[in-house]
């Protein structure tokens, strides 16, 4: 192979190994933001069970106290 042969082919070696650097880059960045987003939901997850049973328990006592109104007429 000629000298010429072997650097056009480091050069495009070389321009390969950037857009894999520059690929592992972005995909790092998009893991980053969609762990960011994963624990974001999960939060907002956990805190619409809480309301829930909350509401749940709310509800629960409300029949309870209409069940006993019903029994003491």
């Amino acid at each position: 192979m000629s000298r010429s042969t072997l650097d056009k082919e480091f050069a495009l070696m070389q321009s390969r190994v950037q857009d894999v650097a520059k690929l592992c880059e972005r995909l790092r960045q998009e893991n980053k933001a969609l762990l960011e987003q994963q624990n974001d939901l999960v939060e907002e997850r956990s805190k619409l069970i809480e309301k829930n049973e909350m509401a749940r328990a709310k509800v629960e006592q409300m029949i309870s106290r209409l069940k006993s109104m019903e029994a003491s007429q």
